[in-house]
């Protein structure tokens, strides 16, 4: 009954549900039979809503404690614990499905969509967990059994265990024998996909370490980004500030080139083989420009999911076409807009330590008490719209007070930060005026035929 609210209810469904499948496709198919339709029906184009869907359940990749195969896949090629990664991506993840709804919210507000009805004999969150909090408990097992050390499987089997307890306590969660064999078989033969998978990019990586092409692309790629400098004339009395920009270009440009790698190597292969293939060709070249092991997996496994929601592949946003009876490629690109956070987290992951947790104390704290505000900018930008809609100028004040907010410099982004909340606050009171104080009319002002 809110702005937005059907299309931000498939959000969080979405994160839900991704943080246990770890497959964007999978999710987009499951939750989105259910809230695509209710997102048609309260006023989103078909398109739109078929967009909104697997834009939300990519981030199900990012979210523990599952994160698909390439969470686990990560901790094998960096030998870091996969607890750790599920800290290091727990903030990013969803700092992601934040920047979609407020994408959705803007949207909402400028389009008045997504109002509804409020239902009758609406229960409360609380009832809720009441009454099904239980079947939180298999997934909180995993995630606290995984924090602790103990081993995914370990985990996973702990987890099944306690699930096929509840059925047998809770008489209505019970489930016949065959439905029980029928789970089985299907967890096996996913698991079998993913074998499948890794078998395969073993044979890459063989012949990539035995060809040496590897090399030989990571060569290329560190060269064309080292082939734009500034030129020798310019800053020669700031040489320390030359070469600071000169880095941050190589760096920008070389992850440019990973996102188009990925993108076209997730045209003909599941983005897990993907991510596998991209970071063995590139993580090299972006370990040699300085970037941390984490960082650069942590960058090459967020872009390798844009050929799930970027044209002209994008299968799982082909898959919310279809359930939205939408054309494809319209639903595709708007796919994109939706999930332009994507984009933006890696260049953090390269530039900013605190992203991943590897900065100071204080730099891990400034960093992500600001990072809501800038996702909210962010979203407002891309948007032109908050409250009303905003003119280009107010944009282009907002996009300088957003790199000021996304820069190194803790000062330099609390002051930023503080500027963007005191407008914030303006805008509401000024907002609040307009609504107590509507604008009067004359009556000898209102023609004739118009009076009542």
């Amino acid at each position: 009954h809110k702005p937005g609210g059907p299309a931000k209810v498939a959000v969080l469904a979405s994160a839900l549900f991704g943080s246990i499948s770890g497959s964007a496709i999978a999710n987009t198919v499951s939750t989105g039979t259910f809230t695509i339709p209710l997102m048609k029906k309260s006023g989103f184009p078909p398109h739109v809503a078929g967009a909104i869907e697997p834009s939300a359940s990519i981030g199900g990749m990012f979210l523990p404690p599952v994160m698909g195969a390439g969470g686990f896949i990560m901790a094998e090629l960096t030998g870091i614990a996969y607890s750790k990664i599920m800290l290091y991506s727990l903030l990013p993840a969803l700092i992601y499905f934040l920047s979609v709804i407020m994408l959705i919210h803007f949207e909402a507000g400028k389009q008045n969509l997504g109002i509804t009805d409020r239902p009758k004999n609406l229960r409360t969150p609380a009832a809720i967990l009441k009454s099904e909090g239980y079947l939180l408990m298999p997934l909180l097992t995993i995630a606290v059994l995984l924090l602790i050390g103990y081993s995914p499987g370990f985990s996973a089997s702990a987890g099944i265990v306690l699930m096929l307890g509840i059925g047998i306590i809770q008489k209505r969660e019970r489930r016949s024998p065959s439905q029980l064999w029928l789970a089985s078989t299907k967890g096996v033969s996913n698991t079998l996909v993913i074998g499948a998978t890794i078998g395969v990019i073993g044979v890459v990586i063989g012949i990539i370490e035995l060809t040496g092409i590897g090399l030989q692309i990571s060569s290329i790629f560190i060269s064309a980004a080292q082939s734009f400098h500034l030129p020798d004339d310019i800053l020669t009395s700031a040489p320390a500030v030359k070469a600071t920009i000169n880095q941050f270009s190589q760096v920008f440009l070389t992850i440019i080139l990973t996102a188009i790698a990925s993108l076209i190597l997730g045209m003909g292969a599941p983005v897990t083989a993907a991510y596998l293939i991209t970071v063995i060709l590139v993580g090299p070249a972006l370990a040699d420009m300085g970037i941390s092991i984490i960082a650069a997996h942590m960058i090459v496994y967020w872009l390798s999911q844009d050929s799930n929601i970027t044209p002209p592949v994008c299968v799982a946003a082909y898959a919310g076409a279809a359930i939205a009876k939408a054309d494809p490629w319209k639903t595709g690109w708007t796919a994109f807009k939706y999930s332009k956070m994507l984009y933006l987290m890696p260049i953090l992951f390269a530039f900013h330590p605190a992203a991943l947790m590897k900065g100071s104390t204080t730099n891990n704290l400034t960093f992500w008490l600001i990072m809501p505000l800038a996702t909210l900018l962010f979203a407002a930008i891309l948007q032109g719209f908050y409250i009303r809609r905003l003119k280009l100028w107010e944009r282009g004040i907002g996009l300088i007070l957003l790199i000021t907010m996304l820069t190194t410099f803790d000062m330099a982004r609390i002051t930023a930060a503080t500027i963007f909340l005191g407008l914030l606050l303006c805008i509401q009171i000024k907002s609040r005026k307009s609504l107590q104080h509507p604008l009067k009319v004359n009556p000898e002002e209102i023609p004739a035929n118009q009076l009542p």
